[in-house]
């Protein structure tokens, strides 16, 4: 596939939670990672899939291809609510670096028309690609879902070195990053998981992470998409259920926020 062509499954107008301001998120398909919490999981293959429609229960297809061009004009649609609120384009996904190409290009178009750009990823790719793109790139959400690299791998399908390894170069350039823990049941939920976390981001010299408590709302996408979902017995977490998780940040000087 050509790098100004790519398989996309959205285009969400007026976001509010993908950045700072108002902005338009484009949702790439594919994800080298299987988190069985995935509230996306429409978004875990490359290619388009046919998934039910939660009103009619017919099947649609996810994912069409589009071009770099034709998602720029759905992003410049809402360009004057970036300028009145400081937002921007997100890329989200799956995971961006699937479709690292043409990834890169949005970006480069969007700064090229003075947009703000933002982006959320698994930091899961190599380094060299991750610095390439991330020079067009003005804000990052990340995850950093395991101290444990062979958990890590186990549960999520791939180690955390890299991971790490592109954080700490995204901090090392400056970058304004949201770095995040996503609180998972028997995963990384106990006191002794936020122990290990926050003597990491002490190594890593770390002082912010946002908790991302473990919830539900991609649940009915599985049974749509006609796949199990692994973490249907397992209860939402709620901030007033990780008052001790976050208790343990603070005391390493971390500022750990919901």
């Amino acid at each position: 596939m050509p790098k100004d062509t790519g398989i996309i499954f959205n285009i969400q107008h007026f976001s509010i939670h993908d950045g700072p301001g108002i902005r338009t998120t484009v949702f790439l398909k594919g994800c080298p990672l299987h988190c069985p919490w995935c509230a996306n999981p429409e978004s875990q293959k490359r290619q388009p899939e046919e998934m039910l429609d939660s009103q009619t229960k017919r099947p649609v297809i996810m994912g069409e291809e589009k071009s770099v061009a034709e998602i720029m004009t759905e992003v410049k649609k809402d360009q004057p609510f970036y300028e009145e609120s400081g937002g921007g384009l997100t890329l989200s996904g799956g995971e961006i670096f699937a479709q690292y190409k043409f990834a890169k290009e949005i970006l480069k178009a969007a700064k090229e028309a003075g947009i703000h750009t933002a982006i959320e990823t698994t930091a899961y790719v190599q380094t060299k690609k991750f610095l390439d793109l991330i020079q067009y790139v003005d804000f990052i959400y990340t995850d950093l879902k395991h101290y444990d690299s062979a958990k890590h791998q186990r549960v999520v399908g791939g180690g955390n070195e890299l991971i790490i390894r592109n954080i700490t170069a995204a901090f090392a350039a400056g970058k304004q990053i949201v770095l995040r823990i996503p609180v998972i049941p028997d995963f990384n939920d106990s006191l002794e998981d936020a122990e290990q976390f926050a003597q990491l981001f002490d190594q890593m010299k770390v002082k912010r992470v946002q908790l991302l408590p473990f919830h539900q709302f991609g649940q009915n996408k599985y049974r749509l998409l006609k796949r199990q979902y692994t973490m249907a017995t397992y209860q939402a977490l709620h901030p007033e259920d990780l008052k001790a998780y976050q208790a343990v940040f603070l005391h390493h000087d971390i500022d750990c926020y919901f």
